[in-house]
């Protein structure tokens, strides 16, 4: 089946920006592994790319520079070929004078960097030639330059935020993140695939809204069996893609992965020094370049603790698949083709989908304001945990929205396959839980309960006057694709 480009409105709208401006632009695109970036930029650019080289992985620079040679000859192959460039400055030398030997004057050319980590191997200087294509040449012709790269900190460090060469040069800026659940739907109808939302769901729930793992969704298949064939299958794109995953993103990985580990196995979310006792990784810098990087490519995402400035951020995974595969995928291995109708039978299954459904309903967080109607305040999303001791019980809300209206809306999310009444039971522990937190943060704005249940809430005479929002999964799909 052909790829389809969907949605990506604004991005779309930044590239072609960049194309009918009248300077020169260098664009940086910055987004995880498998989310299409590549696509994108050759989808858009696709008669405009004059040059295109992608980085390679495990490289060294000898192995570079050959497959820039290469990259040349593809290029420009009416063009006398030139010797192996003895480095980066060399290569960019070749660049230029085969551009300027090509340029009709007229045509507004691309001049595309794919995976530039890769191509920026140790001690390569392919920055310095960067920094010297762009400043001697590039800046005072009709080009636009690409730069993308999946590592999210290398390239916010050495690209967006660097002090030599290259500071303050690029001038468009688009992060490439996974698809919302709009997305989802409008990527996968292209594909001539409709799901109902509650299938959507389920699918969300385990493979996120990265492009590459949905296309391998088929017609007519459950989501049940689209995830068991991807991922259980002995041929599934997922059933091993954990182990590529990480190593593509970050050198000496095995720390990051340890993290991750270690986030999949709660489902509260760790602070610093939980994190430090359960992965054995010493405090100070280079856990926090760990986590920064592992929250800047968006495989996990911090939020402050309300209530506590000093010490007072939790980390949570929130990448789907890293979640799914380790706490299904992994175990089950060697389970094969229909491991998963076995696996989403059990209790562990069912009490991850409610762990899942919270990750979903913190990443839209936006489709949540619109829903309650408060789109245009500052909101700022937080959550709240108080462990339990002699003297005060514990309590966790996985997500508030502190509003700048004097309101702070705490919101319970619960995974259940038919329309989820809000009894007695339920209204004790939402009292509960806001009666601790009153008490924890001495907060004088007032509260505001909302209950989002995936086949929506049931209003109940106990939760009058309690719970003010009952919302549904259906909020998550609401409006246009971004």
């Amino acid at each position: 089946m052909k790829a389809l480009l969907t949605g990506r409105e604004r991005e779309i709208s930044t590239l072609k920006k960049a194309l009918t401006s009248n300077e020169a632009e260098m664009i940086s695109v910055i987004g995880r592994r498998r989310v299409g970036k590549t696509f994108l930029i050759q989808s858009v650019y696709q008669q405009e790319i004059a040059f295109e080289i992608s980085g390679l992985q495990y490289a060294d620079k000898s192995d570079q520079l050959r497959n820039f040679q290469q990259r040349m000859r593809t290029a420009f192959p009416a063009l006398t070929e030139r010797p192996m460039p003895k480095d980066w400055l060399d290569a960019f030398f070749q660049l230029t004078q085969a551009l300027d030997a090509t340029d009709d004057g007229k045509t507004r050319r691309v001049i595309f960097f794919d995976e530039v980590p890769w191509l920026a191997t140790h001690k390569g200087k392919f920055l310095m030639g960067l920094s010297y294509f762009w400043n001697s040449w590039a800046v005072r012709r009709n080009i636009v330059i690409v730069i993308c790269g999946s590592a999210a900190s290398w390239m916010i460090k050495k690209i967006l935020r660097d002090k030599g060469g290259l500071h303050n040069r690029v001038t468009r800026r688009i992060r490439l993140h996974p698809f919302n659940l709009t997305e989802t739907r409008a990527y996968l109808t292209a594909r001539h695939i409709n799901m109902n939302e509650r299938q959507l769901l389920l699918l969300y729930m385990a493979m996120g809204g990265i492009p590459h793992y949905l296309k391998e969704v088929e017609p007519g298949e459950s989501a049940a069996q689209a995830i068991d064939r991807i991922c259980f299958s002995e041929d599934g794109l997922l059933r091993d893609e954990f182990s590529a995953l990480y190593p593509a993103l970050f050198d000496q990985s095995e720390v990051h992965v340890r993290v991750i580990r270690a986030l999949a196995k709660t489902q509260q979310g760790y602070d610093r020094q939980q994190l430090i006792k359960e992965t054995g990784t010493p405090d100070g810098g280079y856990l926090s370049r760990v986590l920064d990087e592992l929250h800047e490519s968006g495989f996990i995402t911090s939020y402050p603790i309300y209530g506590k400035k000093k010490k007072g951020t939790r980390y949570r995974l929130t990448d789907q698949y890293s979640s799914f595969y380790l706490r299904f995928i992994e175990p089950n291995n060697y389970g094969g083709t229909g491991s998963f109708m076995a696996i989403s039978q059990t209790h562990t299954y069912k009490s991850w989908c409610g762990y899942a459904f919270e990750t979903v309903a913190l990443q839209h967080i936006e489709k949540i304001k619109e829903a309650l109607k408060i789109s245009g305040l500052y909101t700022q999303a937080t959550t709240f945990y108080q462990s339990s001791n002699n003297e005060t019980p514990g309590a966790q809300i996985d997500l508030l929205l502190d509003r700048n209206d004097g309101l702070i809306n705490l919101i319970e999310t619960k995974f259940h396959e038919t329309p989820f009444p809000v009894d007695q039971k339920v209204v004790g522990q939402l009292i509960k839980k806001q009666s601790v937190f009153q008490q924890a943060t001495a907060t004088r704005k007032q509260i505001s309960w909302v209950v989002l249940a995936a086949t929506g809430a049931v209003a109940t005479p106990h939760s009058l006057g309690i719970v003010d929002h009952y919302l549904s999964a259906d909020i998550f799909f609401s409006g246009q694709e971004k």
